[in-house]
C-alpha cells in the first residue's frame, strides 16, 4: 500500500516537475524556425522594435535587431559616421557572419530600406524575403538619392528639429536629430504616449549625407536587388511618407506582395504592433 502511494506521488512529482519544465523553457520552437532581422529609421535604433521582438521571440522564432552606426547603444559618435557605408557597416557585417545555408527575413523601416536595399544587393542569397515598413523602397531604375530628396525636403527644418551646420547655413546640414514635438506631431501622433516619451529619452542624431553619396553607395542590379523576394508594408496615416508618396515607390518598382495597416501613423510597430506582427508573420510563412 505504501509503495503504491509512492509510485503514485512519484508519477504526480514527475508530471508536475514536466509541467514546470515546459513553462519555464517559453515557447516551443515551430517545425521551421525563422530568422527576423530588424533594421530601424533615422535617429531611432534596436529599441524600437522592442514590441515586435517579444511578439517573434514568444512564437518561437530567431529575431535580431541591429544599432546601424552611432544609433542606439551602437558606440560610434555620430562625426565618426561621415559615409553612408560607415552608418550601413553593422548590417553588412551581420549579413557577412551569417552561415551561407542561412536565409533571414530582412525587415526595413523607414530610412532602413536604403539599408536593407543595399545588403540585398550585397547578400541576395541570403535573404528570404524583404520587408519594407513603411520605408524608403529604391530599386534599379528608381534612384535612392530622388527618393530620399522627395520624401525629406523641407520636413527636417519643421517645428523643433534640430540642426547642424558646420559648413555654413548656406550648405547643407551636417546633423540632425528630431526634436520632441516634431517626434509627436508626425512619428508617433497615434502611437502610445509612453512610447513617444521613450523615443525623446533615446533618439540619437544621424549624419546628413550628400545625395550624391546616396546616388553612389546605393546601386542596385536586377541580377542581385531584383533576385530577391520583395513585400512593402502601407502605414495608412503615416505623416512623414504620405500614402501617396508610398504608392508611388510601389508603382515606380513594383514589390512581390503589398499589405496596408489601417490607423498606423509612421511608426507601426509602436501605434499598431500586433497588425503588424501578424502581417510580418504572414508575409514570411507565404
Amino acid at each position: 500500500m505504501e509503495k503504491s502511494k509512492f509510485l503514485t506521488s512519484l508519477v504526480v512529482l514527475i508530471l508536475l516537475l514536466s509541467c514546470v519544465n515546459a513553462t519555464m523553457s517559453g515557447p516551443k520552437r515551430p517545425k521551421t524556425r525563422k530568422h527576423f532581422v530588424l533594421v530601424h529609421g533615422a535617429c531611432h535604433g534596436a529599441w524600437s522594435w522592442y514590441k515586435t521582438m517579444a511578439s517573434i521571440k514568444t512564437t518561437g522564432h530567431k529575431v535580431t535587431a541591429l544599432d546601424l552606426a552611432g544609433a542606439g547603444v551602437n558606440p560610434r559618435q555620430v562625426f565618426q559616421i561621415p559615409h553612408l557605408s560607415d552608418y550601413f557597416r553593422p548590417l553588412m557585417e551581420f549579413m557577412a557572419s551569417l552561415p551561407a545555408d542561412e536565409k533571414v527575413i530582412l525587415v526595413g523601416y523607414s530610412l532602413g530600406g536604403f539599408a536593407i536595399s543595399k545588403a540585398m544587393e550585397s547578400f541576395p542569397e541570403k535573404i528570404l524575403v524583404a520587408i519594407f515598413v513603411t520605408a524608403l523602397m529604391p530599386g534599379p531604375i528608381l534612384d535612392a538619392a530622388t527618393i530620399f530628396n522627395e520624401s525629406s525636403s523641407g520636413a527636417i527644418f519643421k517645428l523643433d528639429n534640430r540642426l547642424t551646420f558646420d559648413n555654413g547655413l548656406a550648405n547643407p546640414p551636417t546633423t540632425f536629430i528630431f526634436g520632441p514635438k516634431y517626434l509627436a506631431s508626425y512619428l508617433y501622433p497615434l502611437s502610445p504616449i509612453q512610447d513617444w516619451a521613450l523615443a525623446t529619452t533615446l533618439v540619437r542624431p544621424i549624419y546628413f549625407h550628400s545625395l550624391d553619396e546616396i546616388s553612389k553607395e546605393i546601386v542596385l542590379s536586377n541580377k542581385n536587388y531584383g533576385s530577391v523576394r520583395r513585400a512593402y508594408i502601407v502605414a495608412a496615416e503615416d505623416k512623414i511618407l504620405k500614402k501617396e508618396f508610398q504608392q508611388l515607390m510601389i508603382e515606380k518598382n513594383p514589390p512581390d506582395q503589398v499589405e496596408k495597416i489601417l490607423g498606423s501613423d509612421h511608426m507601426p510597430m509602436m501605434s499598431k504592433p500586433r497588425q503588424l506582427f501578424t502581417l510580418l508573420m504572414r508575409i514570411a510563412n507565404k
